[in-house]
């Protein structure tokens, strides 16, 4: 059999002609044999506003594959949408995987095209095709333009915090506050910041998981649907050709992605991200490797939060590809894409045509801008920070912990008058983990006091187990390992404890003897059982998911099954 399509449609067997009869709807026979039938998985959904669009999109890679010989298949899969969906998005990011990889896997097609655009989904689709293992393309959704309000631009996310701080400091009116609101979201599309979603689009064309020089283009601009068109074209011809994610996804795809993620300042999410997708793909890469290889690359992207501009002052600048070409010597020359070709090879017509939106390597914004990954007595497993968004002066710092339980307590106590706090006082905040949520969310950049604000305190050293969004800011050290409800040092902690945080020398520490510790009991919210119903889905969540450090997959689930079906449904 040419394609795996014909295992359903070739034949004149009684299951042949159901499978035929059944999909038939006005297609002649020849649509079954001999055609690669491609899925487009696609996470279009009115809940999820930042995907809505992604209806247009597929209407644009059907006409591709329809061009170039295929079949396409419309495959609504699970969406989430990080600013609506409760608790958080991360608790059904694995659940999304799973169900896309179980229908592409139970499902007669040769080759699926990937449409993402959220934090969650494009991870959560990649970590499906890795599974997998059937010929896939990504096409991410793409930015939103920029919005304006009175005059100024909006990154969508990093002003949200911005503005509502200020309204805390008593620095802006709760009605100029809510006037904004209708300017914040200009468009369709994702967010316009280089936040979780334009990170992990830049990530999945790092890895070599997208047409070259698709990522960052904006949701409304013509030229998404142009690349649409061919991603449906490139499909046809990766199911003819048997091109798989494992010929793509390599030790060299990640350490490109990795590259990439220093020099555009990307979200940390992405490093659960990476370290899930490729445990799925069987490649190995740890959270060290995460230092060992951006810790010394250049920040070049002048981009919020990190920077000053926004998405779709990337695309006008030459994209990331003219990014990646500033760097191209830190780059795997070998690591192919989906074209076929290595993704360095896609890098010699690369441009910038704006450096005070995209630096040269001779200037960058800034000279080692990787994610940095501490190690201590507060985080024997790991933990991040992300240095090209956080203050200066606050990556060497001592100060004494004061401590949360969870996200309740902090919004309880953060403002009380009685809360003993300034400005050299570490937040630590606990009970947010995978685990411990559960689902990990977006929660680590903890607001500053109210009182601090007033007094003109913008950022203080925070530690979590929690994550925070891509498009936040601050001196924010996340991921920590084990996380508290996982009996990680974190539950031991005590108000008054002095904290110390050492980026340059990477370190994480409760300055205490160990003595002391080795005495200390857990806090008792640590070890209390979670509130709330616990069956179905969350049951399971609870009871197999993995640690930060290993991507918080479920631990049934790293790793492929491949794409055989061995037994019939009739």
């Amino acid at each position: 059999m040419r394609y795996r399509s014909d295992q359903w449609y070739g034949g004149n067997d009684r299951d042949s002609y159901i499978h035929r009869a059944w999909m038939r709807r006005g297609l002649p026979r020849s649509a079954f044999t001999g055609r690669p039938q491609i899925a487009i998985a696609n996470t279009a959904s009115d809940l999820t506003p930042c995907n809505k669009h992604l209806n247009e999109v597929s209407a644009s890679v059907q006409a591709g594959i329809w061009e170039a010989g295929g079949i396409p298949l419309d495959m609504p899969v699970m969406s989430l949408g990080e600013t609506l969906v409760k608790p958080t998005a991360m608790l059904w990011r694995n659940l999304a995987a799973m169900a896309a990889e179980e229908m592409i896997r139970a499902n007669p097609v040769d080759g699926v095209v990937l449409l993402g655009g959220c934090d969650k989904t494009i991870p959560a689709l990649l970590m499906a095709a890795a599974s997998v293992d059937l010929p896939a393309v990504v096409v991410p959704g793409g930015p939103m333009l920029t919005g304006h309000f009175r005059g100024v631009p909006l990154g969508c996310g990093t002003d949200v915090w911005r503005l509502s701080e200020e309204v805390r400091a008593g620095n802006l009116s709760q009605e100029d506050f809510l006037a904004s609101e209708s300017a914040m979201i200009r468009s369709k599309g994702h967010c316009n910041t280089m936040g979780t979603a334009s990170t992990m689009a830049c990530m999945a064309e790092a890895l070599g998981m997208t047409l070259p020089g698709v990522a960052g283009t904006p949701a409304p601009d013509s030229r998404l649907l142009e690349s649409a068109h061919a991603s449906g074209r490139l499909a046809v011809d990766l199911a003819s050709s048997g091109r798989t994610p494992s010929q793509v996804l390599s030790t060299g795809s990640f350490r490109n992605a990795i590259v990439a993620l220093a020099a555009i300042g990307g979200s940390t999410n992405a490093v659960v991200h990476l370290l899930a997708i490729a445990g799925r793909a069987g490649v190995p890469l740890s959270l060290d490797d995460f230092d060992a290889i951006g810790a010394d690359v250049p920040l070049l992207a002048n981009l919020a939060p990190a920077g000053q501009y926004l998405m779709d002052d990337l695309y006008r600048a030459g994209g990331l590809l003219a990014v990646l070409r500033e760097v191209s010597d830190l780059l795997d020359p070998d690591a192919l894409t989906v074209s076929g070709r290595p993704l360095a090879e896609h890098l010699g017509e690369a441009r910038i045509w704006d450096e005070s939106v995209i630096r040269p390597r001779s200037a960058p914004l800034l000279e080692k801008a990787g994610i940095a990954v501490l190690r201590g007595s507060l985080a024997p497993g790991g933990a991040v920070i992300k240095p090209a968004a956080a203050t200066k002066e606050l990556l060497t710092h001592r100060g004494p912990a004061v401590v949360f339980d969870s996200i309740e307590d902090m919004r309880a106590r953060l403002d009380d008058p009685a809360l003993d706090v300034t400005e050299d006082s570490v937040l630590v905040l606990r009970g947010c983990g995978p685990r411990g949520y559960p689902g990990m969310p977006e929660v680590g950049n903890m607001p500053i006091p109210a009182r601090l604000l007033a007094r003109g305190v913008r950022d203080m050293v925070r530690i979590s187990d929690a994550r925070m969004s891509g498009t936040a800011y601050g001196t924010v050290v996340l991921h920590t390992v084990p996380e508290g409800a996982a009996g990680g040092p974190l539950a031991l902690v005590r108000d008054g404890d002095p904290v110390v945080l050492d980026v340059p020398g990477r370190r994480l520490d409760l300055d205490l003897p160990e003595a002391e510790l080795a005495r200390r009991e857990p806090a008792p919210a640590m070890t209390a059982a979670l509130p709330g119903p616990r069956r179905g889905w969350e049951r399971l969540y609870i009871d197999h998911v993995l640690q930060a450090d290993q991507g918080a997959d479920l631990d049934f689930l790293v790793g492929s099954s491949g794409h055989q079906v061995t037994r019939d449904s009739h």
